[in-house]
């Protein structure tokens, strides 16, 4: 209970959590990037008739 009493209400503890959401957002943010990319780039080679 001692480390996380620390991790909330020490500043560098709340740095690492900052770190650990932004890196988490941006798991999320590229994850959907890539795949909705790879969806439109499928579609188009689908349309030209290419595999």
């Amino acid at each position: 209970m001692r480390a996380l009493m620390d991790f909330f209400s020490t500043d560098y503890g709340l740095m690492s959590a900052a770190v650990i959401a932004f890196s988490a957002g941006m798991i999320v943010f590229y994850t959907r990037f890539f795949l909705r990319n790879i969806r439109e780039d499928a579609a188009k080679a689908a349309a030209r008739g290419e595999r």
